[in-house]
């Protein structure tokens, strides 16, 4: 049995082991292959019977010159650098890693939106650079401080990540309302009301987004959902870039109609200097790593560890192209 790593870097930079699936046979670890077709990611998986991802994609190209691959282990939710499909036609299976970081991005969401409403990097290093100590008052704010208590949270996509968010703006005394296409017990116990999209837009004060990437859900954040939002809404998007025309989301940000948007995501990874988010107004940027606390990559190996092991059983679990 050999197992290739093609982008072990992310999930491992050097805290955590690669022994549980050093328990299944041979496995060879690259800290980074390719983000973009590569034939360096073919010929480093010959003779792999499992490869495993992150964001290394894995096209029909790939799977047709490497005979031996039987299964794609993706480290993490998302799987779209895989072609499913194909894979499914070849007979490969493909898994992925479902519900490892539900808590810490519901937390990151959230801390996100604490930021913007208190900016508190931007004041600790004005303190640090002596403005309190000169100033003439006990205290002085750069920003407005925005209290959170009884305004209107809505979060698109209320699966498990949506509910873990949704719990915490509750502690705080949020109206959440949600759009998801699957309403379910679990999530009346947490919301105010499942509305539709459409009135989500028109009555939150601050949207989070939490919904899969899909073709119906691809520039959801577009110059017309935006125009149907309240005037001066905040936006949190931990979930995927795509979910956002980054140039409607720019131009709202700059006029003001959107005061400020919390990202952790955008279209394109790593950002591109063009990208016109760099230079919108009150647009908080961070890269991607929400899911990245280690105990939630820890989880990560775990979990890809049970995927292998019930693979090789003949017994798969979290097999997304069945």
């Amino acid at each position: 049995m050999k197992i290739v790593v093609l982008d072990g870097y992310t999930e491992n930079p050097g805290d955590l082991s690669w022994a549980p699936l050093e328990a299944f046979g041979e496995v060879v670890v690259y800290d980074r292959t390719s983000y973009e077709e590569s034939p360096l990611i073919a010929e480093r998986l010959q003779g792999a019977d499992i490869a495993v991802i992150n964001k290394t994609p894995i096209s029909a190209q790939i799977m047709d010159r490497c005979p031996d691959l039987k299964a794609v282990a993706v480290l993490a939710t998302g799987y779209n650098v895989v072609d499913y499909n194909y894979a499914k036609e070849k007979g490969i299976a493909v898994l992925n890693v479902p519900t490892y970081g539900t808590q810490i991005v519901g937390q990151y969401a959230v801390g996100l939106l604490l930021e913007i409403c208190a900016h508190y990097g931007a004041h600790d290093q004005a303190v640090k650079e002596g403005r309190w100590e000169h100033n003439d008052d006990w205290c002085f704010w750069d920003y407005p401080m925005i209290e959170l208590h009884g305004k209107t949270a809505g979060i698109i996509g209320f699966g498990r990540i949506g509910q873990a968010t949704g719990r915490i703006l509750k502690a705080m005394d949020m109206r959440v309302i949600v759009s998801d296409k699957y309403p379910n017990e679990s999530g009346r116990a947490i919301a105010d009301a499942y509305v539709d999209q459409d009135t989500l837009f028109s009555e939150a004060d601050v949207i989070f987004l939490h919904c899969p990437l899909f073709p119906e859900t691809e520039g959801l954040i577009n110059r017309d959902n935006i125009a149907k939002m309240k005037d001066g809404v905040i936006l949190i998007n931990n979930s995927r870039g795509q979910l956002v025309v980054e140039q409607d989301l720019a131009d709202a940000l700059n006029s003001g109609k959107i005061y400020a948007a919390g990202l952790d995501v955008v279209s394109t990874e790593p950002i591109r200097g063009d990208n016109p988010l760099l230079t919108a107004k009150n647009c908080l940027i961070t890269p991607h790593i929400s899911w990245a606390a280690q105990a939630a990559r820890q989880r990560i190996m775990d979990i890809t560890a049970d995927n292998i092991r019930a693979f090789l059983a003949g017994t798969p679990i979290n097999v997304v192209n069945k």
